[in-house]
């Protein structure tokens, strides 16, 4: 048997929450359980939970991302929650932000195969593209590390009152935690946990939401971005 055939039908969740795109998330399905795995961004025991586990349980996270607003995913990795979050929400620019080749490579696949012209793949990590990107309203992540380790490369990337919504599981509430201290000192105002998708997922998926002041990574980030924006310019001028 091949992994594609493993893959379960969409469940009627999936109707309802992709809407028109509902086609495109199936390919999207599809291309995990084939490529994904074949290249290793995902393992094999993962495809017969795909939906509920991967697809949906991203997908909801559209519940919390106020609207119009500019989205970085960072470690995207095969494309989480990035993609199921462009294929419900196609107000929002989305940049799946991913270091490794062989991922940026399936990820720019993926887009150009689903049509998702509000997406854009850039290959590169969080602290390297500081000051080269737009700082952007929302951060979101998922499985890419713990809380505090995770925070010191999102929040820079974030404009002025932006916010992080990471994806975590039952460890959220430890990890924000443990964390209080060091988002603090990234210019943190304001974290609480939320649950998204009821009704769709069970259990619902667990959002660590991370909101910042006017100084995104507060002032260890400050001279770094002022430094980067100075290179920006000095580069353009050339």
């Amino acid at each position: 048997m091949t992994e594609a055939a493993e893959l379960p039908p969409a469940p009627e969740q999936a109707r309802e929450v992709f809407g028109d795109r509902f086609e495109d998330a199936v390919r999207y399905a599809e291309l995990l359980a084939e490529a994904g795995v074949q290249r290793g961004l995902i393992g094999p025991r993962e495809v017969p939970r795909l939906w509920e586990r991967h697809l949906l349980n991203c997908a909801v996270l559209s519940e919390v991302v106020p609207e119009g607003v500019t989205v970085c995913d960072v470690g995207s990795g095969a494309g989480l929650p990035g993609i199921p979050l462009a294929l419900v929400r196609e107000d929002i620019k989305i940049t799946l932000l991913e270091p490794l080749l062989r991922r940026t490579n399936f990820l720019t696949e993926a887009v150009e195969l689903l049509g998702l012209d509000h997406v854009t793949v850039v290959r590169g990590r969080a602290e390297e593209v500081m000051g080269k990107l737009p700082p952007v309203h929302v951060v979101t992540a998922r499985a890419v590390a713990p809380l505090d380790r995770l925070a010191t490369w999102g929040i820079p990337l974030l404009r002025p009152y932006g916010e992080m919504l990471a994806l975590k599981g039952d460890t959220a509430e430890e990890e924000l935690k443990s964390a209080a201290t060091a988002l603090s000192k990234l210019g943190a105002v304001e974290t609480s946990i939320v649950h998204v998708g009821e009704g769709i997922v069970d259990p619902m998926s667990t959002v660590v939401r991370v909101e910042v002041g006017e100084s995104p990574g507060g002032v260890r980030f400050a001279a770094k971005r002022a430094k980067a924006a100075r290179t920006g310019r000095a580069r353009r001028r050339r």
